[in-house]
């Protein structure tokens, strides 16, 4: 079922508002001549995940980045917990985050620019005060770190928070180790931290599994898993291993060229291409290759 099918029988934007966790009806974002976003409409219940998947230049990475605000689309619309975005960013910021582990704090800006910018983003109030009262205990540690994100989520009994999350997502270790000297994969796990501090019922994920043992990332899995039925939290993840998207997906959307190419659950959509595995459908898609049931009937 191609997009413009599934989306000609949808309710609209405003229809879906209320019961949506992300609402998206057709997004356009252009830079200069090239479309990087082409028309693309869906809708994510809340509670659910949802893997976007497709390779480079796919359009993924610009339409999380309009689903979160930090892009405005050339046109279209996008609602996220029944807030306009980036209109009303403001009103549902808090209740949601973000986590890469390819993502830094800008190197360029100080560490008081980098907090005023993120406080900023997050329409934290008395900014100087705020900024002020962080940088007095700073000192860069993880839980300095999470401390941080913390407060400018206004999260409620901090220490017990980043307690908590040490202990689940085995922290404990070097929670009062410098981030510079952790491990890959220990700056994956405290990404993730970040991404939880403010317990949010919605979470954009990309790879959250990256630089991770097997047997850690099998158990970050399982935590978003319980995360997501324990808190009917709202997942869109981007990845790029196939094995996590199958197990962690109720629904996948593939993207090339801008455009959603299919949406439908895992199951569906490899039995739509005649194939065993969502890695095999992703080559098929990425290729240009075509159905593999129509391959079969030639």
């Amino acid at each position: 079922m191609t997009e413009n099918d599934k989306a000609s029988s949808w309710p609209t934007v405003a229809d879906r508002s209320l019961s949506a966790a992300i609402a998206v009806d057709h997004l356009v974002k252009v830079y200069k001549q090239t479309r990087a976003v082409d028309d693309i409409s869906f809708s994510l219940p809340r509670g659910s995940i949802t893997g976007l998947l497709g390779g480079n230049g796919a359009g993924k990475t610009t339409t999380i980045a309009m689903i979160m605000g930090l892009v405005l689309p050339t046109s279209g619309r996008v609602q996220v917990l029944g807030h306009g975005m980036p209109e009303e960013s403001a009103s549902v910021l808090g209740r949601m985050n973000f986590e890469s582990p390819y993502v830094d704090v800008p190197m360029r800006l100080t560490v008081r620019q980098n907090l005023e910018t993120f406080a900023r983003l997050y329409g934290v109030r008395d900014l100087k005060g705020r900024v002020a009262e962080i940088a007095a205990d700073l000192r860069l540690t993880v839980r300095q770190n999470l401390t941080v994100f913390g407060k400018l989520y206004a999260v409620k009994n901090l220490s017990e928070r980043i307690a908590a999350l040490a202990d689940d997502l085995d922290l404990t270790d070097f929670i009062d180790r410098a981030n510079g000297k952790l491990s890959a994969g220990q700056k994956t796990r405290v990404a993730l931290a970040k991404a939880l501090i403010n317990r949010p019922e919605l979470l954009l994920l990309d790879e959250p599994t990256a630089s991770l043992d097997p047997d850690t990332a099998d158990w970050v899995r399982a935590h978003l898993e319980r995360y997501r039925k324990e808190n009917n939290a709202t997942i869109l993840l981007a990845s790029h291993n196939m094995l996590e998207v199958e197990r962690l997906c109720d629904r996948v959307i593939i993207m090339k060229r801008g455009r959603i190419e299919d949406d439908d659950t895992p199951e569906a959509i490899m039995a739509r291409y005649n194939r065993t595995t969502p890695e095999e459908v992703f080559l098929d898609v990425a290729r240009g290759r075509v159905n593999g049931a129509q391959e079969v009937a030639r």
